[in-house]
């Protein structure tokens, strides 16, 4: 069966999945309930929606186990060594970006108004979910305040 990857969506079901990793659904959801990273997002009706990053890592999970001969335990430990160092690699990334940021002087300073022109107030009255946060907010640091004396 050719693999048809020309069909390019936000989510897929577990159907498609199945035809496209080609394997069979009591699989993906018995990988599920294996490996912890493999948790597709469940629509109202509680279906499964798989993302394209979730098939990535079945068709990643289906080499290590059909074609590299891990076992279950095996894949899962290479999986968690894999995502540890692809996590510190992003958090080293990130850090070397805020450092760029830094002596750039681009950062976002809390003390001057953010370029482009807009006071607080004219971003506070165009964001309704906004201002009801900050609501929340100095209610909250009221009654906190309350507490404290």
């Amino acid at each position: 069966m050719k693999k048809n990857f020309a069909m390019k969506k936000l989510y897929y079901s577990i159907s498609e999945v199945s035809r496209i990793i080609e394997l069979e659904q009591y699989v993906l959801r018995y990988w599920e309930t294996e490996f912890e990273m493999l948790r597709p997002a469940k629509n109202l009706a509680g279906n499964r929606v798989y993302t394209n990053k979730d098939i990535k890592l079945i068709l990643y999970i289906k080499k290590l186990l059909r074609e590299e001969k891990y076992t279950i335990e095996g894949a899962k430990q290479h999986l968690k060594t894999y995502y540890q160092k692809e996590e510190a690699e992003n958090i080293k990334l990130n850090q070397s970006k805020e450092t760029a940021a830094f002596r750039t002087g681009s950062e976002m300073s809390l003390f001057e108004p953010p370029s482009g022109g807009h006071s607080d107030h004219e971003m506070v009255t165009k964001n309704p979910k906004l201002k009801d946060d900050l609501i929340q907010l100095r209610t909250f640091l009221t009654n906190l305040l309350k507490d404290i004396s």
